[in-house]
């Protein structure tokens, strides 16, 4: 039998909860990705992540600048400009990110093979 799990394991002050790396953020590793090489507009990252809503690149994009991995500029003049780039906190958070995208092409086949008996498995229970 295993001991049981301590009841102050996440804490107010647990360190996990300082975690900035967003993991669940389906949209902040291809972010930071498309920042690599330099600055760019919220035009220019909307062309790779024609995926993601406005609203939702919002999001991402704040709680990037909130966790100081990205910082945003805002460049004045008749038609002012904004632009998102990555922090040296950032930047060192891009190993971390790769290694995680790594992972995920090793292991891609045995994901989808969960997943798909997973949800083979519910559909069976559910009918």
């Amino acid at each position: 039998m295993t001991d049981p799990l301590p009841a102050d394991m996440f804490d107010e002050l647990c360190p996990s909860d300082l975690v900035p790396l967003r993991f669940a953020d389906k949209w902040a590793s291809l972010i930071l990705h498309c920042l690599e090489h330099g600055p760019r507009r919220f035009s220019e990252l909307r062309v790779p992540l024609r995926r993601v809503t406005p609203k939702m690149l919002t999001r991402s994009l704040r709680g990037l600048q909130r966790d100081g991995l990205i910082s945003r500029t805002v460049h004045p003049g008749p038609v002012p400009r904004v632009e998102y780039a990555l922090t040296p906190l950032g930047r060192s958070a891009l190993d971390l990110f790769y290694t995680v995208t790594a992972w995920t092409g090793q292991h891609w086949d045995e994901l989808i093979e969960a997943r798909e008996a997973y949800d083979a498995a519910t559909a069976a229970r559910e009918a």
